[in-house]
């Protein structure tokens, strides 16, 4: 597994795969734990919260598993995570992101493209 993702994310886009999986997977564990501390109770509860930390710890394993420059890739991971993050509150929680969020949202997409494409 550790040699096939290493060769995915030498090829640029293979690495934004792993990193868009990566930022689902992250989300997706976090809004585990937001169902489970303010959606549910009781056996429902528990199942949220271990669903979260088994799907966190497969985030962790997945995303450090590749030896890549997670620090030059970190901005395009910032991006991902953020519009990823988004679709699921939507999705998940019908919730629209607001005006702030868009305009800081925009300046967190400026900035994944100033350090993925600014050659220096």
């Amino acid at each position: 597994m550790k040699s096939l993702l290493n060769q995915v994310v030498a090829n640029p886009i293979g690495a934004y795969v792993v990193l868009s999986f990566a930022a689902f997977l992250e989300v997706s564990g976090d809004a585990c734990f937001q169902s489970g501390l303010y959606q549910s109770t009781g056996i429902t509860r528990a199942l949220w919260l271990l669903g979260g930390t088994a799907v966190l710890a497969s985030y962790g394993f997945f995303v450090n598993l590749p030896q890549w420059d997670f620090g030059k890739l970190l901005g395009v991971y910032v991006v991902l995570f953020f519009v990823v993050a988004q679709i699921v509150a939507k999705v998940r929680f019908q919730q629209t992101p607001t005006l702030p969020i868009l305009a800081g949202g925009t300046l967190i997409v400026a900035g994944g493209l100033v350090m993925t494409f600014w050659k220096g």
